[in-house]
């Protein structure tokens, strides 16, 4: 009975941490999440591809026929400002400037139509492969499966880029003795910004209300405000190996915790009393553990930074594109790298306080109950009983 009764708490601890619909959020929905709205095309998978579609169309057309000419959408498909080698260079090195944008534009999109395929025509069809009936239960597996795809790829890239960087596994004072960091391989560059361009999606998605809308709104945004603001500040002042380091910690934990959740909408309970134990240590490990080294190394070790690359005015603009201001370091910068990481740190301290609180449940043997998810399951009951009798009929 024991066994059972704490199997039955995990399930229920995974539903405490799910976002879900809040009341009459099916009603007065914007216009531009109608079928006929003037943004409905971002979540429609058809519509997407076909718009990256044309865009390479016309990007290989203009290589073929008129080679000699610079290709005004290669900014838009691949990373631009390719720098001149210098000694010790391995590689391709990149700089960075406005065309950059034309990157982060297109990528949008086209995360957009693989998020939306993906879910639709893979994940779908898997899961009512699985067994899943409802519609409810069959969309939320649908979000974290993808979570676990886009995770696992950013996090493998990740742990890729990182491992060439001297700060190889959180040697923070090499954040800031090597900086400035404004020659980035192709592999650094592109991995920023497609990670830029993965959470503008997702902020453009949440705050257009392009999807139904969820009951911790207010959190994702704030999350995804705080996330935006640490990708593109971090990418403008040229410290994207701080940058690197803070997307490995917090990516590999999503991927765990995306993996319980499947499981848990499955019914394998056992499985996913381990797979959530292990997200347990792995999410303190890297959300907490990791971070707070981040935090103590830009509070402690910044002034390793070269006093001569701290300079707005610097030729090659260190901190930021080309170089503009007084030519004195702001007295706030450092507290401005250290504001946005804290913030973050803020977000994962609530999170797991929840999940202390959840645990502390199951411990003492208490119902994890959820409120936020009685609709959802009322809702999901109505649907299998309504396929009930439609069964029978056919009999």
């Amino acid at each position: 009975m024991a066994g059972r009764k704490r199997s039955n708490s995990v399930k229920e601890a995974l539903k405490q941490l799910e976002p879900t619909s809040p009341p009459g959020a099916t009603t007065n929905k914007p216009a531009w999440t109608q079928p006929t709205g003037p943004l409905a095309w971002f979540v429609k998978p058809k519509k997407t591809g076909q718009l990256v579609a044309v865009v390479v169309a016309i990007w290989a057309a203009i290589e073929r026929f008129a080679p000699a000419r610079q290709n005004p959408l290669t900014p838009f498909l691949f990373i631009s400002y390719p720098l001149a080698r210098e000694p010790g260079d391995e590689g391709q090195r990149y700089g960075k400037g406005p065309w950059d944008l034309a990157f982060l534009t297109f990528y949008i999109v086209v995360f957009s139509f693989l998020r939306q395929s993906v879910t639709e025509f893979f994940i779908r069809p898997f899961a009512m492969r699985l067994g899943l009936k409802t519609e409810g239960k069959i969309t939320r597996f649908m979000e974290q499966a993808y979570a676990v795809v886009y995770f696992s790829a950013s996090g493998a890239y990740g742990l890729y880029v990182m491992q060439r960087q001297e700060s190889w596994w959180y040697h923070t004072e090499h954040f800031w003795l090597e900086y400035p960091h404004w020659r980035m391989d192709g592999a650094l560059k592109s991995y920023y910004l497609l990670q830029f361009s993965y959470w503008l999606q997702q902020m453009i998605v949440l705050v257009l209300g392009l999807e139904k809308p969820r009951s911790d709104f207010m959190e994702l945004v704030i999350h995804h405000i705080v996330t935006l603001w640490l990708v593109g500040w971090s990418y403008m002042i040229n410290l994207t190996m701080i940058g690197t380091a803070i997307f490995v910690s917090m990516d590999l934990p999503d991927i765990c915790l995306a993996v319980s959740k499947c499981l848990n909408y499955l019914d394998l309970q056992r499985t996913s009393e381990v797979s959530f134990v292990f997200f347990l240590v792995v999410w303190h490990y890297m959300r907490h553990y990791l971070n707070l080294r981040i935090l103590w190394s830009v509070w402690n070790e910044y002034d390793l930074i070269p006093e001569q690359w701290r300079s707005w005015t610097s030729p090659k603009g260190w901190w930021v594109f080309y170089g503009f201001g007084s030519g004195a370091i702001p007295a706030w910068m450092k507290y401005q790298i250290f504001a946005p990481i804290l913030a973050l740190q803020l977000v994962n301290t609530f999170w797991s306080y929840l999940i202390w609180r959840i645990l502390f449940r199951m411990i003492s043997g208490q119902k994890a109950a959820d409120v936020r998810e009685e609709g959802e399951d009322e809702e999901e009951e109505q649907q299998v009983q309504a396929v009930k009798p439609e069964s029978k009929k056919k009999r």
